[in-house]
């Protein structure tokens, strides 16, 4: 194992396993389908991270660097698409679980919002910017990040999953999504107010 592997990989990690929009949507939605349900949209997220890893290292982090107002426009417009996500989540706040079994996160919501997440791009500069190198190569870079995202996220939506038989009340599943839309909110507005 490359020595600046090591590192990369609990950077990665980190990363991945920390609460974030992704992550709190991927809750709610192992929470309201299922596990099953709920891996594509994990893949999708996953790999829309993992592709901007690697084409961040392929030279479009050096592009976003130069243009600040792409940069202000994709922060902008991955705050309005949480919260327009956290209002569906909020207004759906009390509704039964089994009457909203076709409702969540689609293939195409997740991996589309890790290309308007600033975050996303951030840590993909970041990761570039840190552990690439000739002995580790951009596109190992985002195959190692896409096989430690995976079971990362794959654990939120199994907590998710977990907390489904609890959520069976109209009380808690409105004070769940209450919640976990009011947390999406702060997450998203904070990224663009720090």
């Amino acid at each position: 194992m490359s020595q600046s592997l090591l590192p990369f990989i609990l950077f990665a990690l980190v990363s991945s396993i920390s609460p974030g929009p992704t992550n709190l949507l991927v809750l709610a939605h192992g929470a309201r389908v299922g596990l099953r349900a709920s891996l594509a949209p994990i893949v999708a997220a996953c790999g829309a991270a993992a592709g901007i890893v690697l084409v961040v290292g392929l030279g479009l982090g050096e592009l976003l660097l130069r243009h600040p107002m792409a940069q202000l426009l994709m922060s902008w417009a991955g705050v309005l698409w949480l919260s327009w996500l956290a209002w569906k989540m909020l207004r759906s706040a009390a509704a039964p679980l089994q009457a909203t079994k076709g409702q969540g996160f689609s293939v195409f919501s997740a991996a589309s919002l890790q290309v308007v997440n600033p975050k996303v791009w951030l840590m993909a500069v970041a990761v570039i910017g840190v552990f690439a190198a000739p002995t580790l190569p951009v596109w190992q870079l985002a195959l190692v990040f896409l096989l430690i995202a995976l079971p990362s996220m794959t654990a939120w939506a199994m907590l998710g999953v977990g907390s489904a038989r609890w959520l069976q009340t109209p009380r808690r599943l409105q004070l769940f999504n209450q919640v976990l839309a009011g947390v999406l909110l702060v997450s998203a507005w904070a990224a663009v107010l720090a």
